[in-house]
């Protein structure tokens, strides 16, 4: 049996960031209109590749009361207009859970994910969080723990599970 090891990341203050700055044509926006069918596309664009399972028999009502939640917030990665990743922020009274981050396949391997994760972080602080964190697992994109800490996010636990 395979095991998984889950990785709980966090960062207590907005000078930790250490941000990538250069874009590289990539372009950030807030879904500010809530369209849970949106959400639900980018959760099976991306997590795809990662077996994303966990929101897949959700029911329309579900992903409703998940996306229309006034705790969540949903901005879009574009490359030439094309979706190329997503973060959601959940505001957790005074912290911020990065809840679902990354990039759509074809757009892996262009240098976009530092950038990405950076405006993540940066836009948790931005609403006032008091803690920005995180979980990752060996599950995941292989680069995507180092992303996390070369942003300047550490690791306060770590737990293995069979998978």
């Amino acid at each position: 049996m395979s095991e998984v090891t889950t990785y709980y990341l966090e960062m207590n203050s907005p000078d930790a960031l250490n941000a990538k700055t250069e874009s590289q044509g990539l372009v950030v926006t807030e879904c500010k209109i809530k369209q849970f069918e949106y959400n639900r596309y980018l959760y099976g664009l991306v997590g795809k590749a990662w077996k994303w399972t966990d929101k897949l028999p959700w029911t329309e009502e579900q992903w409703k009361t998940y996306a229309e939640d006034k705790n969540l917030r949903l901005w879009v990665a574009y490359c030439q207009g094309t979706p190329a990743g997503y973060f959601e922020l959940h505001k957790q009274k005074d912290d911020i859970e990065i809840a679902y981050f990354g990039l759509a396949s074809e757009f892996i391997g262009k240098g976009w994910g530092g950038y990405l994760l950076s405006e993540a972080i940066r836009q948790a602080w931005n609403w006032q969080a008091a803690r920005v964190w995180v979980h990752t697992c060996t599950l995941d994109h292989p680069s995507a723990l180092k992303n996390y800490q070369s942003r300047g996010m550490t690791i306060y636990r770590t737990e293995v599970s069979p998978n």
